[in-house]
Parts: C-alpha cells; structure tokens; sequence
C-alpha cells in the first residue's frame, strides 16, 4: 500500500512537471471558460428572441422599413438595440454599427425598385491582435413563395430567425471575457434576394484588409424534424468547400501533384468545428458535408469564399422544405410556412453553443503559421518547415498528420517552440500534414497546410 502511495505522488509529480514546462499537455479540453460557455447557452432567451423577431410580420427585404412594429426596418433596429444593451452590459465592449449598400433594382430579379440593403455589426476587439477576426452571422431577412412579396406575413421563423437568435445568444455568452483575436456578430441582410448583404461585407472586409480567421454562418439552426421523416436533435452539418476559388496556376499544380485538394482554409475551418463540438460536446454529432452548400442552393458564407476568406455554414441535418420559403396555408392535410411551431428552442442553443465554443477557441488561440513547407520525397521521414508566429502567448507548435484518405486529422506530436521537424519513419507519401501554433492556455489556430517544397541542399 505504501508502495503504491509512493509510486502515485511520484507520478502526480512528474505530471506536474510536464504540465509547468509544456503547458500544451493542458489540452484545450480542460479549459474550464468552454464547459460554462456551452452550459450557459439559453434556450429561453433564444426562444424569446426567435418569437420576436417572428413578430415581426415579415422581415423581407422589400419591406416596411419605417413601421417600429412591422418589416425588415423595425427588426434591425431591434437587433441592433439587443447588441447595444449587450455592450452597454459589458461596459462597452462592443462596437455596433449599421453597415449598409444600395441595390439598385435594374440587373436584379428580385428587387422591384432600388433597395438600401443593411446589415447590424458588433465587434469585441481583441486584445492582441484587433484586425485578426472570427465572424458568426446569421440572418436578418425572410421570404414566402414569391420572392418579390414583401407585404405579406413572413415569420421566417428557423429560417432564420433562429440563427440571428444564435449570433445575438454567441454576443451575450461571449462578451463575458476577453480575447487575443476580435470576433464580429453580425445580422446580415438581402440573403433571400441574392447574398446581397454578405457580398457587401466581405467586400468590405477586402478592401479594408481584414485579417478574417473565418466566418461560421448560421442559416436554420432549429429544426429537428425533416421532410424524410427523421427527428433528430443531435447531429447537424458543417457544409465547406475544398479550396479556395482564387488559386493561381502554381497552386492548382501543387494540388495535383502533392495533394491538398480538400485542405483550404474552410475545410480545415470545418474540421476545427468538428473536433471542438465532439470533445466538448460529444452528446453532439457534427457531420462534415464536402461540398459548399445544399444542392444548388447558396449561403451567406459563400461570398466570404468568393474573397478568398475561409466560412462555413452551420446548420441542422434534416431541413423540412414545406417550411422554405412557403405561402403560409394548409393543403392536403400538410402545413406549409415557416412558423414558431416548427423550431426546437433546445436544439437552437445547443448549435449556438457550438458556434460560441468555436468562436472562443479561435479567438484565444494565436495566428495559425504561414510559410509551411514540406520535404520527404524519398526518404523514409519527413520534415515540416515555417515561419515562427509572432505572438507572446505562443509556447509551440504541433504537426498534425491523417491518411490520405480520412477526412479528419488523426495523427499529432507536440514539436516545441521551433520552426522545424522531421517525423522519422513517416513517409510523406502516405499521409497529409499540416502545423499548428499553440498558446499557453493549450488552444490552437486552425491548420495550415503545406504549399511549398523545401528546397533541396545542394551536395
């Protein structure tokens, strides 16, 4: 018994060593801030801001913008309200600002007459790095079968009222701390109409050089009762595209001929959103979807990628079509509209609360490394090269490697604070790499994934 008590504070101690000299043995999961963060999520406040926002009448794009109770107009103003409450809450700490541009209805199908699109932005600066950002949206607008019909009743009750809840939810959880990185909560407007509004911010965000981590965007967060007759209030999909759409000649041969075809900064967003949800939130069952959006259908994450930005849509699994985008009525026994009845307030705080535990990770977590280089071709080991993050918090970085076919990370080492490894015995050709930085709290930037060759030495 008095040998095993030994052997035990023995080890207890050694632990204690390793934990004081290699912080990132803390793993990110004892992070106690995500546990309150996803614990704190309410469905009740969620819900009273889904009933308010479906109060409305109608949010359309086209509608009344000057009654305080009805259409597009009276709804931001609400929004931007709950954000300033928000920061006044806070000791302002948000920034909150209409953000708008005019479309005119030549050229666009689904405007009948020139229309200022707007969209309500609250900022939490960070600390270290105030241009670095980690965006959640969701949005403002609504629509019924007639895409030019702003007068009649549109409640767009999960779509998407429930991820405009989830961003103003994200707000009120989050601005509790501080972080390294800023994060945008944003409602953004004209979606039904076209994207309008996300396409004005990010072009924004281009021209003002926003240093964007990524954007997570919340279109129907709360339904769990699909057209296929599936009730499930678990699993929800992470839609991304592989790469970026601006490559350049040089990159799209390194794509084929050293891989990486599903390695763009939104998978690797994707795959961190996966991660994050199943070891803090295994009772959840994220699903990964390879492809941009749903079958010939858009987001607002979408012009953020035509930028050259990383984004993602969070959404629920099993979407129920006679609730899109329909004429409220009932025909042949089936309920069409999108209404309150229809959303899960349960299932709307549990996505908001993926969204916010992802928003706070990216948000503590340094730069992600630039630079990364890879060698092997030939040799039995291969060896990662990159440039050192500038960052005060970083304590090392971590080389992440998976089989060629699997679509999550599988592999890890912890390498130190360099800015070179070679992993003996793991041959380049079976497996995809790629570097983390990590900071002193054990959180880590997204994945960069390599795009040069390390250069041969000369004998």
């Amino acid at each position: 018994m008095r040998k095993l008590s030994t052997n035990l504070f023995v080890a207890l101690m050694l632990m204690l060593m390793l934990m004081l000299l290699f912080p990132c043995f803390v793993q990110s999961q004892t992070d106690a801030r995500i546990y309150d963060i996803i614990e704190n999520s309410s469905a009740e406040r969620i819900e009273k801001d889904i009933r308010t926002l479906a109060n409305f009448g109608t949010r359309h794009t086209l509608s009344d913008t000057v009654s305080q109770t009805r259409g597009i107009g009276a709804a931001r103003r609400w929004i931007k309200a709950e954000f300033d409450q928000i920061s006044k809450d806070c000791g302002n700490c948000l920034e909150v600002f209409y953000q708008k541009s005019l479309v005119p209805a030549e050229g666009n199908r689904r405007f009948d007459k020139d229309t200022w699109v707007v969209n309500v932005v609250a900022i939490q600066r960070g600390t270290d790095h105030p241009n670095r950002y980690i965006i959640m949206s969701g949005d403002i607008d609504s629509r019924i079968s007639d895409p030019l019909n702003g007068k009649d009743d549109s409640p767009g009750a999960n779509d998407n009222a429930s991820g405009m809840a989830g961003t103003i939810e994200a707000a009120r959880l989050l601005t509790k701390y501080k972080f390294k990185n800023s994060i945008i909560y944003t409602g953004l407007s004209g979606e039904e109409q076209g994207l309008f509004g996300g396409k004005h911010m990010a072009k924004v965000a281009k021209e003002k050089k926003w240093n964007i981590i990524g954007i997570l965007n919340n279109d129907m967060i709360g339904n769990i009762k699909g057209i296929d007759g599936v009730i499930d209030n678990r699993s929800f999909r992470i839609f991304s595209e592989p790469t970026p759409v601006d490559l350049n000649e040089q990159q799209r041969i390194w794509h084929r001929f050293y891989g990486g075809e599903v390695d763009g900064p939104s998978r690797q967003l994707a795959r961190y959103v996966h991660r994050m949800t199943s070891t803090y939130m295994p009772m959840m069952k994220p699903k990964m979807i390879y492809r941009l959006d749903r079958f010939g259908r858009g987001g607002h994450h979408r012009p953020f990628n035509d930028e050259g930005f990383a984004g993602i849509r969070i959404m629920e699994t099993h979407e129920n079509y006679t609730q899109q985008h329909q004429d409220i009525r009932e025909e042949d026994g089936i309920k069409y509209g999108d209404v309150i009845e229809h959303v899960n307030f349960e299932y709307a705080s549990k996505l908001t609360a993926v969204n916010a535990i992802n928003l706070a990770a990216l948000a503590w977590a340094p730069p992600a490394p630039e630079g990364v280089m890879i060698g092997g071709a030939v040799q039995p080991s291969t060896t990662l090269r990159w440039t050192e993050v500038k960052d005060k918090d970083v304590i090392g970085y971590k080389i992440y490697w998976r089989d060629t076919t699997s679509p999550q990370w599988q592999y890890s080492r912890f390498v130190g604070k360099v800015t070179e490894h070679t992993l003996k015995n793991v041959v380049i050709d079976n497996y995809l790499f790629g570097v983390v930085a990590v900071g002193k709290d054990g959180h880590e930037s997204l994945i960069s994934y390599p795009t040069t060759l390390i250069p041969r030495r000369r004998k």
